[in-house]
């Protein structure tokens, strides 16, 4: 059914669920499992030099999740491939899914307020609305 599996993980409890889910997911299938954390950017970057460095600050930001998460999927004798990215957090996973093809995006829910929702939105609506493959959303 799926052969390819993405989990974005903001290091969040909702994204920790998420993974849980995925990498039992991914063991019960034998299918790929590659996580993506992606930092937002603040403010436009003047150069590539600061995109570049950002990304190698996120890594590191990052890192304890990333342990995690391997610790996690190896503890399930699966195998993960992690992956992290700077930029708009659904344009860079949307991105992301359409070049490597993945079948299945898996993802935390992180509930707000109605009115949050209304106003803002959710980075978890807004990849159910566009993803282009299945999303599934973990509560």
């Amino acid at each position: 059914m799926y052969e390819k599996i993405l989990i974005a993980n903001d290091g969040s409890e909702g994204a920790a669920r998420a993974l849980d889910v995925a990498i039992k997911l991914a063991h019960r299938l034998k299918a790929k499992l590659h996580m993506i954390s992606v930092e937002e950017l603040m403010d436009m970057p003047a150069t590539i030099d600061e995109v570049v460095e950002e990304e190698l600050e996120e890594k590191h930001r990052y890192a304890q999740v990333i342990a995690q998460t391997q610790f996690k999927a190896k503890s399930a004798h699966v195998t993960i491939e992690t992956h992290v990215r700077v930029g708009h957090a659904v344009q860079v996973i949307v991105e992301f899914i359409e070049r490597e093809r993945f079948d299945l995006l898996v993802i935390g829910y992180m509930g707000h307020s109605a009115l949050y929702n209304r106003l803002i939105g959710s980075t978890t609506d807004r990849l159910v609305d566009v993803a282009p493959c299945h999303v599934l959303v973990v509560k």
